[in-house]
């Protein structure tokens, strides 16, 4: 053990503490092994107050031997003292590993949806008759055939006074809202819509921040067997008209404005200029709004149903309850109907990966206009917890001290979020005790961010999960189960199967979730025309995912196959040099591109830059250096563009496609 005294006086931590540290350190390197000195370092000796170079530095030291070696070495282990939902089915089925569990999963897909179904309490009026009719083709596969319900149901069946939503306000303070109150807000909307003469099917969409007045909007269209078609609130108008076109909605809710900090950008006014359907406006105020509405368009209050009693319309289980896009890194998004099977996927993703417990207060800094806003009303809601909402913008201080004030237990995020923290260091001085875990999406996480957001929250781990829109949650995914390692999956996603042709993921359907049709484009041939067949002869649905296989069943995201360049003769992923990169000082974050250059010939690296501070001028120099040192000497950047901020998609995907196209236009 060679961490000394005037080491960590030199960090600037005070000299009583110091001395304890290293006595503690002394008697945990004498008398126990790597695995149990890191748990013991983390609860007795690592605190959110130190510098978190003591934790590197006590990492390191511990697993000196194991990374030398480059084994995987965990920052967070299971508690032998909790049983987690996944280990409780390990129990049952007497199953001794989780990987013994997914191996059950995916060789016993009925039974583990007839399982997953049983445990999250799903209510159907009249129960399926099998879980996959696969009598047409695989391809075509029919889940839960015969099955009526609506799946909003579902929703409701915490205790009525339990907690649903807990939102707050510019002052800081909390408002909670029941179950009960809940289900009538969402009866008020349900009513109120069937009031205007829609019918089961029809489609109304909601532009909306994520509150709990866009969580009563989609609850109600839902319950009232229409569907709803949910655009990002940030689009622009030309970007609103083309979604609203592409799928003929009737009504849309909007709000008046939207507040992004503290400036107040009009919202209604793109639905004014972008498409002649009927629109339900939301005063921002909460009060009524001073705009003069369009001739047929109603505000809020005015819509409001007094009916509070909330019935809910039964359909046929493939009947499409929610309309997403994709990430729309193309001119025309795919156009993705969820039906009432999708939300199985997510709350039983929310089950068994997440472990939500009933009653955890669950945040994830999102919108309904993505993926993971309905994602998070089901999985949160179906397994009878509070959803966390926050009118602050997720980047600031004030976010950071809502996860502590509304005591937070697991909060989701995209890593960019993470590094954003980590340089303001937003989080100094809270207490993010109540988390229990992390989850991370929408982006390869960088491995120093990850430890340094475990170490916030007394090290709890991170669950890093993998999907997308069109598989209504993650075939790659964390475990409560198995040690954490930041910025690795742990497995397959449970009753989810699929396979590395060249480290490119392809599914092997049918699983629960999965897409089984586009309104706008051709299904088969967007995920089915030409794909290889699997090891043992099964029929593969392209994803676009590339993923390393690591020892221990580990893995590590490798960017989206698009993403991938080939410089040189040698494939490379996005991501790879992103991250090393991204650990200059100067550099908030980056993209890499591969660019063609004029005349032909190899592909050219460029790269797109956010900084902190003025552009040195040894910065290509410098990144440079660290490709070669750190990657591959070969790989030579081209080119540097400082740029203000990276386009991202609505699911904080950087939009490498623009990058390119308007890299080829400043040549």
């Amino acid at each position: 053990m060679d961490v000394s005294l005037q080491s960590l006086l030199d960090l600037g931590i005070a000299r009583e503490r110091a001395e304890s540290i290293v006595d503690q350190l002394d008697f945990i390197f004498t008398n126990m092994y790597a695995d149990q000195r890191w748990q013991k370092i983390c609860s007795d000796i690592l605190d959110p107050a130190l510098p978190f170079e003591l934790d590197q530095i006590l990492y390191g030291l511990n697993y000196c031997d194991e990374l030398e070696r480059g084994e995987l070495c965990p920052m967070w282990y299971p508690d032998p003292e909790r049983t987690t939902h996944a280990q409780e089915w390990m129990q049952e089925l007497e199953l001794d590993s989780y990987d013994d569990l997914h191996k059950w999963s995916v060789a016993c897909k009925t039974s583990f949806a007839e399982k997953i179904i049983r445990d999250l309490g799903i209510v159907f009026k009249q129960e399926p008759q099998g879980y996959f009719d696969t009598s047409k083709s695989i391809e075509e596969c029919v889940y839960l055939p015969g099955a009526q319900l609506n799946i909003a149901e579902s929703c409701f069946q915490a205790d009525p006074d339990a907690t649903a939503i807990i939102c707050d306000h510019e002052d800081g303070k909390l408002t909670q809202i029941s179950y009960a109150e809940l289900r009538s807000e969402s009866a008020r909307v349900a009513n109120g819509l069937l009031a205007l003469g829609l019918k089961p099917g029809d489609r109304v969409a909601i532009s909306m921040p994520m509150n709990a007045l866009s969580i009563y909007q989609y609850l109600g269209i839902i319950s009232a067997g229409l569907c709803a078609v949910c655009v990002a609130d940030s689009f622009s108008s030309s970007e609103l008209e083309l979604r609203l076109n592409l799928c003929d909605v009737q009504y849309i809710f909007i709000q008046d404005v939207i507040m992004r900090g503290e400036k107040a950008l009009s919202s209604y006014a793109k639905i004014n200029q972008a498409h002649p359907c009927k629109a339900i406006v939301i005063p921002a105020n909460g009060k009524r709004s001073s705009l003069g509405l369009r001739k047929d368009d109603i505000a809020w209050n005015d819509f409001l149903s007094e009916n509070e009693a909330l019935d809910f319309h039964i359909t046929d289980f493939d009947q499409a309850h929610t309309i997403l896009f994709s990430s729309g890194t193309t001119a025309d998004p795919k156009v993705i109907p969820w039906d009432h099977s999708v939300p199985i996927k997510g709350a039983g993703d929310g089950y068994l990966h997440q472990d939500i417990q009933a009653g955890e207060v669950i945040a994830w800094p999102t919108n309904m206009g993505w993926m993971m806003g309905p994602w998070l009303v089901f999985a949160s809601l179906i397994n009878k917890a509070t959803i966390a909402l926050s009118t602050h913008l997720p980047t600031s201080r004030a976010f950071c001290e809502f996860v502590q004030n509304a005591e937070i237990n697991m909060l989701g995020l995209v890593p960019s979020l993470v590094r954003a923290w980590r340089q303001l260091d937003a989080t100094k001085g809270l207490n993010w005790s109540a988390i229990k875990r992390f989850s991370s999406t929408g982006e390869c996480s960088n491995r120093e961010d990850m430890h340094w957001l475990m170490s916030r929250a007394g090290y709890k781990p991170v669950i890093e999960y993998c999907g997308g829109t069109e598989t209504g949650g993650g075939y790659i995914t964390g475990t409560m189960a198995k040690p954490a390692i930041p910025g690795l999956f742990a497995c397959p996603a449970l009753g989810f199967s699929w396979s590395l042709i060249d480290d490119e993921v392809f599914f092997e359907p049918p699983v629960i979730g999965l897409s089984t049709r586009l309104l706008n484009k051709d299904h088969h041939e967007i995920y089915f025309a030409d794909c290889p067949s699997g090891p043992d002869g099964q029929v593969l649905r392209r994803h676009g995912d590339q993923i390393s296989a690591l020892a221990q069943g580990y893995f590590q995201a490798q960017g989206r196959n698009d993403d991938t360049m080939n410089l040189g003769g040698i494939k490379v992923g996005s991501v790879q040099i992103e991250e090393l990169l991204n650990t200059l000082d100067v550099v908030v974050e980056t993209a890499a591109i591969a660019v063609a250059p004029e005349g032909g010939g190899p592909s050219l690296l460029v790269i797109y830059a956010v900084l902190n501070a003025a552009a040195p001028d040894d910065l290509q120099k410098n990144m440079q250096g660290i490709i070669r040192e750190k990657l591959n000497p070969l790989f030579k950047i081209h080119d540097v563009q400082i740029i203000d901020k990276m386009p991202r998609t609505e699911s904080n995907k950087i939009k490498r496609r623009d990058l390119r196209n308007k890299y080829d236009q400043h040549s």
